[in-house]
């Protein structure tokens, strides 16, 4: 949202710090942004090439620093671009590092970028070099050849199902289809390569990336020790000239035929915020949630006191409590969970569910890494079984996808298999966050690979901020509300960003057919509810999702899904009630058609005009919708239904 104020800021993005300015440069049918030093959304001819040409350098925790530049040039010609800067970060142990970038791009769709780096004082990282994003969506399962650092290549397919494992290793350059007839190499030079399959943490792309993570890591790079690497683009263009395609103007929305049925909807609650959630009991029940997901761990000291607050909550809502018990494996396990169970029964606590986990799993066991010591999980599920019985049982991953798809579970001894996902793992700029709704068809279609079509699935709690950090020792604090990678807050979760997130995330969900959705707690930092009695947007849009659990669902195919989602039920007097998601920064203009194309229609729009209103949990005001296009706010999320 350039050019928007400081208001206008705050009502998207819960902050107002501005996000930071791209500089468009061109070179004939090439485009690039130029955000922060790197490169992102490279075109050519209007076809997206690469997501991102970015030199990354990541701390021990993998953190991503954000380097301060200096000395930045730019020089744009009709048919070139030069780009040329400094940048200089420091690590917490006094080492720093400086390096100088040079990128050329010529119209021919060619790229060159170029760092030479130097620690000063031995610097501290988990990763320093170029990082390669290649898309998703139209490239996974396509055909690519590989070149290895030997010279050999490699003829295969990236994958289509993500793969737990680095599906490709020791990458000299990678060459894949862009679209008929255009075909890109992206060269690397200067260290050993290897991609990831950045889906497993809801990022949407393939990563390349330097240094295998078999070697140790953090590493030292030794004070004045000269680092050079260059990554490279060139294209091979044989398709033939055709007039390119007009986009319309107006998204088109169409509402299809049902689907199945809308999950239940969770609210995660800590023994930590379990106070100030009795606190708040007429706002929980104005939300309505299905499930109280509550987070039980006993290496943190979590004991009677939490499970006792959990009891009291189980009395006084209408919600089922799903125990999230985090098993601590230090002692034999059906002993750790009976007495659990007794605790749980002393204070009157019997969960309509249970999912366990033993601790060591919560972290993220990295390739080339030693799995640590843990009972097999079919001893922990027996376990559980017998400390809890006639109570549904779940088990998968309390961290992310990643975890569940590098260990999976023995499904046939599970009620419901259950995972998370973070968007701020890798990135955490306003277009990356919103890109991860592209994988979760990706993710859970994956999933159900594995843990077959019929098994009850849930996700959650997925919020933007991170619960937890399984790649290092903590998560990052946020006191200035900033856009940071594996924070523990996050400002956009208070803002129409998060809001409008949040109703994409369930409606890039409608493929699995989950049994549950966990999206945000009621109070904290992943709260619904803000000062003085205030709401945040996305209290309205969870409120909306646990008034439809259960209601049949209808499709909803949108003709361009990476700018608006949206989850459709049986309307209160026929026809649907449909809720759309404005993902951009800019209004648009929508049609729908389907099911909504009778009577009178009826709109609510939460957006920068209607949001303080709505702070107070009043839904924002009905207005009669004439015929035509719909225009969406930035940000926006709107319900649309028949008027009564």
């Amino acid at each position: 949202m350039s050019g928007t104020d400081s208001d206008d800021r705050i009502a998207c993005f819960g902050s107002a710090e501005p996000a930071p300015e791209a500089l468009i440069l061109t070179a004939g049918a090439l485009t690039v942004e130029f955000v922060a030093g790197n490169l992102r959304d490279i075109r050519f001819d209007g076809a997206e090439v690469l997501r991102a040409v970015a030199y990354v350098v990541r701390d021990k925790d993998w953190g991503t620093y954000a380097p301060i530049l200096s000395n930045l040039q730019t020089h744009q010609e009709a048919d070139s671009f030069r780009v040329s800067y400094d940048a200089h970060c420091s690590d917490p142990n006094g080492g720093a590092l400086a390096y100088g970038a040079t990128i050329f791009g010529r119209s021919d769709g060619s790229l060159a970028f170029d760092v030479e780096a130097k620690p000063v004082g031995d610097f501290q990282t988990n990763r320093c070099g170029f990082c390669i994003l290649h898309p998703i969506v139209g490239v996974a399962g396509s055909p690519v050849v590989i070149e290895h650092v030997d010279g050999s290549r490699e003829r295969t397919l990236l994958p289509d199902l993500i793969d737990p494992w680095q599906p490709f290793k020791f990458i000299r350059a990678i060459t894949h289809g862009v679209r008929p007839g255009l075909q890109a190499t992206c060269r690397l030079e200067g260290d050993a390569f290897e991609m990831e399959d950045q889906r497993n943490w809801s990022d949407a792309s393939y990563k390349t990336y330097v240094r295998p993570l078999a070697l140790p890591w953090p590493y030292i790079l030794a004070d004045g020790e000269l680092l050079r690497q260059s990554a490279s683009l060139s294209l091979d263009d044989a398709s033939p000239a055709a007039p390119k395609p007009t986009r319309s103007s107006v998204i088109e929305v169409a509402i299809g035929g049902a689907i199945g049925s809308m999950p239940s909807v969770g609210l995660i609650v800590t023994p930590e915020e379990t106070d100030a959630v009795l606190a708040r009991l007429d706002r929980l029940t104005d939300v309505g949630p299905q499930t109280l997901t509550c987070h039980f761990d006993p290496t943190v000291g979590h004991g009677r006191r939490a499970l006792a607050g959990f009891a009291e909550l189980a009395k006084r809502t209408k919600a089922k409590i799903a125990l999230e018990c985090v098993v601590p494996c230090r002692d034999d396990v059906a002993v750790e969970l009976a007495e659990i169970s007794a605790v749980a029964g002393q204070v009157g606590l019997r969960p309509a569910a249970i999912s366990v986990s033993p601790s060591v799993d919560r972290q993220s066991t990295p390739p080339g890494s030693v799995w640590p010591e843990c009972p097999p999980l079919e001893d922990v599920y027996a376990a559980a079984r017998s400390a809890f019985p006639g109570v549904r049982l779940g088990g998968g991953s309390f961290s992310y996808f990643t975890e569940l798809n590098r260990k999976r579970p023995p499904v046939d001894l599970l009620d419901f298999v259950t995972h998370a996902t973070c968007p701020i793992v890798h990135a955490a700029d306003d277009r990356s966050v919103m890109q991860t709704l592209e994988t979760l068809p990706f993710i859970t279609r994956s999933a159900r690979a594995f843990i077959g079509e019929q098994k009850p699935y849930r996700i959650g709690p997925s919020t933007i901020a991170m619960r937890q950090n399984p790649y290092g020792s903590r998560t990052f604090d946020n006191p200035l509300g900033k856009r940071i990678t594996m924070a523990n807050a996050d400002p956009r979760h208070s803002g129409l960003f998060g809001a409008a997130w949040t109703l994409g995330y369930a409606a890039r969900t409608a493929e699995a057919k989950l049994e549950a959705l966990t999206q945000a707690a009621l109070t904290g930092p992943f709260g619904l509810l803000g000062d003085n009695d205030a709401v945040w947007p996305i209290f309205h849009v969870i409120r909306a999702l646990a008034a439809m659990a259960g209601r049949e669902r209808h499709s909803v195919r949108c003709d361009h899904p990476e700018s608006v989602q949206g989850v459709a039920v049986e309307g209160p007097i026929g026809g649907a009630s449909v809720w759309l998601a404005n993902l951009t920064g800019h209004a648009l203009a929508v049609r729908i058609s389907g099911a909504l194309d009778g009577g009178a229609l009826s709109l609510r729009s939460l957006d920068a005009t209607s949001w303080r209103a709505a702070a107070m949990g009043d839904a924002p005001v009905a207005r009669d919708l004439g015929g035509g296009t719909l225009s969406l706010a930035p940000f926006a999320v709107v319900q649309v239904e028949e008027s009564r």
